[in-house]
């Protein structure tokens, strides 16, 4: 039997040649006692040498003779994370800028076995870090057929399973959770009641004519519901401190009262919260006891550089089916001034720093930015969608949107985003030019030159004022954006920006349109 596979997992994943059927990563969904008796237990499973099981094991007896060893949803974790990590494979799929900083700490709590309190402010992916702990739960589980908790087959913590098997045995039905149905969640709110999460008394099953005493009379509220699988709180300071006692013997004493009457619910649950620092000092705070029981604190941050920024960016924008109509090209001065706007908000002292400046600023600026130039290339009749700087100033409705200001001043707020623009604007520009190199251009408006722009002018009006502009084109060729009229248009449109933040040229709003002059 050498080189026997250990699991129905694995013989399902290999035919007799050793080639793998199963995508990479699929963690092994039983575990064999021994391999001898996995031999014996499979041999009538397969058809004339072929490695398709004919079906799953559906009641408690042939789960036990196919060898399946029960084990805790965080040994599960646990096991499926070391093969993930010896393997290479990416764990965390979506999570941009946490490699070197609260992944370590994570993956360190799920090797641990520790429930987890992710701390950080909004829109630092928390939620997402969260959800994406599915993926590191088996393909499926079982449980006893009907169950409201998922109990395990062999070792059943309800009433209602206890004298099931009391009753039919190893001939007691099985059913096979996928991991979805094994993950839950609930937005912490003042109004939740011990009765959401752990229980109540049922009153219909006591007019039924149990007792109250009888725990078949208990509604099973949401934590016990997920039962051998995962379970967040999300903005845990927000739950009332009552119900945050209620969660004490959960997590550690396991066992529950409800109405008075005390059970014992050995819930094998993986808790996790997430929760706001902000949350600490203005609407309420996580009780001592319960934090203590929690086994680490993660703290998450905002990305650390730009790059990691604008793939987020990249990654979450709205996608449209009808995208590929009209060719996209986001310049890459253009994405580093959209991320470079949310840097200098949260910076800003006219911004409320407590409360963050979150990706998701970045991600509806672009989007707004990316609408504004597609608007323009429907109504000139261009088949190339390039922001230009002019297109800055249509970013206001959803960067306001995103944002809390310290002062409540009429018209502050647009004057406010519209110096976060212009410093990123000038950040970016002094990152690709000096002055030096663009003399001549600056020199030509001296001369008494002047040009018009607005967002909707046509890229070929650009493109002849490069032509005609000494020193320009070699600014367009240094951004390497001669590949499209719209391109250009861009270019230039940044050049000239630049110039006049750096106070090289005047800049004059008319009637809509911006006059730059020496």
């Amino acid at each position: 039997m050498e080189g026997f596979p250990i699991s129905i997992g694995e013989c399902c994943a290999k035919n007799m040649n050793g080639s793998s059927l199963l995508s990479a990563g699929s963690p092994p969904r039983y575990n064999m006692v021994n391999e001898t008796q996995a031999a014996a237990n499979f041999a009538e499973t397969f058809r004339d040498g072929g490695s398709v099981v004919k079906q799953k094991p559906r009641t408690i007896g042939e789960l036990r003779e196919a060898g399946y060893k029960p084990h805790t949803v965080k040994q599960e974790i646990r096991r499926n994370l070391i093969s993930r990590i010896e393997a290479g494979q990416e764990h965390f799929p979506g999570i941009i800028g946490y490699g070197e900083t609260v992944l370590p700490h994570l993956e360190n709590a799920l090797l641990s076995g520790q429930d987890i309190i992710f701390l950080g402010e909004r829109g630092q992916a928390k939620s997402r870090l969260i959800r994406s702990l599915v993926n590191l739960l088996d393909d499926e589980a079982p449980a006893i057929t009907g169950c409201e908790i998922n109990d395990s087959p062999f070792d059943p913590i309800c009433r209602h399973c206890r004298d099931l098997i009391a009753s039919e045995g190893e001939h007691a039905e099985i059913e096979w959770i996928d991991r979805d149905r094994r993950y839950g969640e609930k937005l912490a709110t003042p109004d939740i009641t011990i009765a959401d999460l752990i229980g109540e008394v049922d009153p219909i099953k006591v007019a039924e004519g149990r007792y109250l005493s009888d725990e078949l009379t208990i509604h099973y509220g949401l934590i016990p519901r997920h039962n051998r699988g995962i379970f967040c709180i999300n903005e845990l300071p927000d739950l009332a401190e009552r119900i945050q006692v209620g969660l004490l013997n959960i997590m550690e004493e396991r066992d529950v009262q409800i109405r008075g009457y005390r059970i014992r619910l050995p819930l094998d649950v993986l808790v996790v919260a997430s929760a706001n620092p902000e949350d600490y000092t203005n609407r309420g705070r996580i009780i001592t006891p319960l934090k203590d029981r929690y086994g680490a604190q993660i703290r998450t941050h905002y990305p650390k550089n730009a790059e990691h920024e604008i793939d987020i960016v990249e990654q979450e924008r709205t996608h449209f089916e009808d995208d590929t109509d009209r060719k996209v090209d986001v310049p890459q001065y253009m994405k580093e001034i959209v991320v470079e706007i949310t840097r200098l908000a949260r910076r800003s002292p006219d911004i409320n720093q407590r409360s963050g400046v979150s990706v998701r600023a970045s991600i509806a600026d672009y989007e707004a930015l990316l609408a504004n130039a597609m608007r323009r290339a429907i109504r000139l009749k261009e088949t190339d969608v390039v922001p230009r700087v002019s297109d800055l100033p249509f970013v206001l409705p959803a960067l306001t949107g995103k944002i809390e200001f310290e002062t409540v001043d009429d018209g502050r707020e647009e004057q406010i985003v519209d110096r976060l623009i212009q410093g990123a604007v000038l950040a970016v520009f002094n990152r690709y030019f000096s002055l030096g190199e663009l003399e001549p251009i600056i020199a030509r408006f001296k001369a008494g030159y002047a040009v018009e722009v607005s967002d909707m002018t046509p890229s070929a009006d650009y493109v002849k004022l490069m032509k005609d502009t000494e020193g320009l084109e070699a600014a367009i060729e240094k951004l390497g954006a001669r590949a499209s009229d719209p391109a250009t248009a861009s270019a230039v449109e940044f050049v000239l920006e630049g110039l006049h933040l750096n106070k090289r040229l005047n800049k004059d709003k008319v009637s809509g349109r911006y006059q730059y002059r020496g």
